[in-house]
């Protein structure tokens, strides 16, 4: 059957080309995800690889898989664009009304953007190699993700798809025109480099489980309340706070609920709209305006750590869409 498909595809036939391909297109773009960190950039070369794939598929020599195939066209597309150093630049601050508190440090990686738990539904139909070493939820965690984008282009390749898809080192020496020892030796840099950034962290309750649920209720009561002392209450000592593409980013319990308190300046108070980013709880907000207008201003995800928020993460209101969420409710 597959050799027939591809030769029906090669004879320029869409719908045998879509047949072979659609059973990897989510978990190419979680690849192409992993790599960029921005949902844009990785439906653009999703379709950068899905384009190449159908023009070149006369060179497709059947001796790795369709899906090994398709695997290193969008690792060297992503790699492209990496190359390319056209990343989103960071923003100056533009929430009006709101006098933020010093940052604790400007963050590095300003293009993250969240990604729907909705389009991870049949994202990992293939089990991972036996040589991977993260699970799926927190290889597409926020944090995961963010401390992959400082590695270097090479790096990020051979960890992603050693560690999380544990493809052979032979087949990722093929994708990447390389020897089986330049893999081994990028790997063993690209897993230093993670574990300086990498902490032990009490684990998050499983999504959809009583305990994140509770901590959930409990973050929607106090945000939608402005209840600064039980907001704080959540938060672990070292919580984390950042905006991308805003640079501003913020650690330590204080730092964060005066930066809250900042936002719950003049009266402003939010409503909340549940969704999930990244394998973790997330809220699209939307605040109260005169007559009853609710206007979208962002979207927050949380990063838990047993039954408290280790770090919470706000992107602007150009994600909602991608989201299934109105720029506004309804009054």
């Amino acid at each position: 059957m597959g050799t027939e498909l591809i030769g029906r595809a090669r004879a320029g036939d869409g719908e045998a080309f879509r047949v072979l391909t659609e059973p990897h297109r989510r978990e190419l773009q979680v690849h192409c995800y992993r790599m960029l960190g921005s949902f844009q950039d990785a439906e653009d070369a999703l379709q950068d690889t899905l384009l190449s794939a159908w023009r070149g598929l006369g060179g497709f020599d059947g001796r790795a898989s369709i899906r090994t195939w398709l695997y290193r066209i969008a690792t060297n597309r992503c790699l492209s664009a990496l190359r390319a150093a056209g990343r989103r630049p960071a923003k100056a601050w533009d929430i009006p009304g709101v006098e933020p508190p010093e940052p604790t440090r400007l963050g590095e990686v300003v293009w993250l953007e969240p990604f729907p738990d909705a389009l991870l539904e049949g994202a990992f139909p293939v089990p991972p190699g036996p040589e991977a070493r993260y699970e799926q939820r927190e290889s597409v965690s926020l944090a995961f993700v963010t401390a992959l984008q400082v590695l270097p282009p090479r790096q990020l390749a051979v960890l992603v798809l050693r560690d999380v898809l544990g493809f052979p080192a032979g087949e990722v020496a093929a994708m990447l025109d390389t020897t089986v020892d330049s893999v081994k030796s990028a790997l063993k840099r690209a897993r230093a480099g993670l574990r300086r950034r990498q902490q032990q962290r009490e684990p998050a309750p499983e999504p959809g489980s009583p305990g994140e649920h509770a901590i959930v209720a409990n973050f929607v009561r106090a945000w939608e309340t402005a209840d600064i002392d039980a907001l704080v209450a959540l938060l672990t000592d070292d919580v984390f706070v950042s905006m991308p593409p805003l640079p501003f980013e913020y650690e330590g319990r204080d730092v964060a609920g005066r930066f809250c308190a900042a936002l719950f300046g003049a009266g402003r108070r939010f409503d909340l709209v549940p969704t999930r980013a990244n394998g973790q709880p997330a809220f699209g907000a939307y605040l109260r305006g005169p007559a009853g207008t609710r206007h979208g201003t962002g979207l927050y995800v949380l990063t838990l750590a047993g039954d408290r928020i280790r770090a919470m993460t706000r992107f602007e209101n150009s994600v909602l869409p991608t989201f299934g969420l109105p720029r506004s409710l309804p009054e």
